[in-house]
């Protein structure tokens, strides 16, 4: 049976003593002898035994208590969650390898990581609502939607971003920072500021901070003039003020570059320097 299986007769007593497959009969010597059918259900239990699958498993199969379709999607089911472990720890230990990581840091890494997508999910969800709480501006609501979304299967890059995200949604005086804004912004035209002054800000402001103008020069009140009309009503220009200082604190800007990472896109360029640049030369020259 062992020439004829490729097995080793070990395995074959253990089969054997194990009820996986039974000898229809045993020699004067003691030897157990197998049929024909035997080596077809040998054959079967090596099969499902080198999917992965136990020996318990293996006898509700032959025992037709379970199908084989059934069993194979309960394999998958196990199969994928061994992956999403594996992956899990890959990721983990490379976010520690690069980042130098301590013990202690390293089993904070790990149980960050090892969060569920749910419990991983609350942790925003609780930063968002506290940041948020009490405001009905339907603008500031929709901004807030956007940083509720967070990934179920982590890269290493996504790992890393969320260790670092973690870290920041813990920092109180991060929320702090960015309750106040969203608290005294109040109703004004911020969406429309960002659609439509965003980029003329990164390419001119970006430019000037590049080039090493100094935006209370004449110079800098070129440039300001290519960002935004000379005319602009004085109203304006205080929201307008009033919005740059939501876009100027890093930390803001950083959040919503690990929310990019962690969602696998690629995060924009650093803007804070031009829009800082922006909002000083905004108040130089008018």
């Amino acid at each position: 049976m062992a020439q004829r299986t490729g097995l080793s007769a070990r395995t074959i007593r253990f089969w054997s003593d194990t009820g996986a497959v039974s000898p229809v009969a045993r020699s004067a010597g003691g030897y157990r002898l197998f049929d024909a059918a035997a080596v077809e259900r040998i054959e079967l239990v090596h099969t499902l035994r080198q999917l992965g699958l136990d020996l318990p498993t293996v006898h509700r199969v032959l025992e037709q208590k379970a199908t084989l379709a059934e069993v194979a999607e309960t394999h998958v089911r196990a199969l994928d969650a061994q992956i999403r472990s594996l992956r899990l720890s890959r990721a983990v230990l490379s976010t520690v390898a690069k980042r130098g990581t301590s013990t202690q840091e390293m089993t904070l890494i790990h149980k960050l990581a090892q969060l569920s997508a749910r419990e991983r999910q609350q942790i925003i969800d609780g930063f968002v609502d506290r940041v948020f709480a009490g405001v009905e501006d339907e603008d500031t609501l929709v901004i807030a939607e956007f940083m509720r979304e967070l990934p179920d299967e982590p890269s290493v890059e996504q790992v890393d971003a969320w260790v670092e995200l973690a870290e920041l949604v813990s920092d109180k005086e991060f929320e702090q920072v960015l309750r106040r804004r969203v608290i005294n912004s109040g109703p004004d035209n911020r969406i429309e500021f960002g659609l439509n002054i965003r980029p003329l800000v990164i390419e001119h402001a970006g430019r000037a901070v590049d080039s090493g103008i100094a935006p209370e020069s004449e110079p800098g009140r070129m440039t300001l003039d290519r960002i935004v009309p000379t005319d602009l009503p004085a109203t304006e220009q205080v929201s307008l003020l009033a919005w740059l200082d939501t876009v100027t604190e890093p930390r803001i800007e950083r959040y919503w570059q690990l929310l990019s990472l962690i969602n696998g896109h690629t995060p924009d360029e650093p803007s804070v320097p031009a829009f800082k640049w922006f909002a000083e030369a905004l108040s130089a020259h008018r």
